[in-house]
């Protein structure tokens, strides 16, 4: 049961540093990468979808993104949803190809996303330590039904806290990643 308990904590606290991990991929630098806007919602065909799903984006080098959707008549939907989206992106359309030029971060603009990236690291621990209290009550409801010893209760409350720490670890080397990124000029 302990066991159960600790291995659904671990995947879930996973979890919730890959999501972080994905968002602060989205985060805009001076540098192109797909990831800056493939999660954007297209209305396309009725529905509302993410453009990696009906368009191919590539970077051509530094400061160039192309983005490619594979049904010609959704273009206009595309240009309309990475200008309604706040990264300070105009499209520029030739033909089927849509290409984006990433400018330059300026140093104001650069505190500013220091600071959204600190935000979302600090959700990403909260939420790391709302599943470590959720297992520990776990915990404590197993041993209070007497389910498990008291010795078993601490050395399982003493690895949910290490799992803890190794997790916040990750999520705070993220965070510090992504802000050295930021800071390149």
């Amino acid at each position: 049961m302990i066991d159960d308990i600790l291995l659904d904590t671990e995947k879930r606290m996973e979890a919730s540093v890959e999501a972080l991990k994905r968002e602060l991929a989205s985060i805009r630098t001076g540098r192109a990468t797909p990831a800056l806007i493939e999660h954007i919602k297209v209305d396309y065909a009725g529905a509302s979808m993410p453009l990696k799903h009906i368009a191919g984006i590539s970077t051509s080098g530094a400061s160039l993104l192309i983005v490619q959707p594979w049904d010609p008549i959704s273009t206009p939907s595309v240009e309309k949803a990475i200008l309604k989206s706040n990264l300070g992106l105009t499209p520029n359309t030739d033909g089927n190809i849509i290409r984006l030029n990433i400018p330059p971060l300026t140093e104001e603009r650069r505190q500013e996303l220091t600071k959204l990236v600190r935000k979302r690291v600090e959700e990403g621990k909260i939420a790391i330590r709302n599943l470590r209290r959720e297992a520990v009550d776990e915990l404590k409801q197993l041993e209070k039904n007497k389910e498990i010893s008291q010795d078993e209760h601490k050395r399982a409350l003493n690895k949910t806290q290490m799992l803890t720490d190794s997790f916040i670890n990750i999520a705070e080397q993220g965070g510090q990643n992504k802000e050295a990124e930021l800071m390149e000029v």
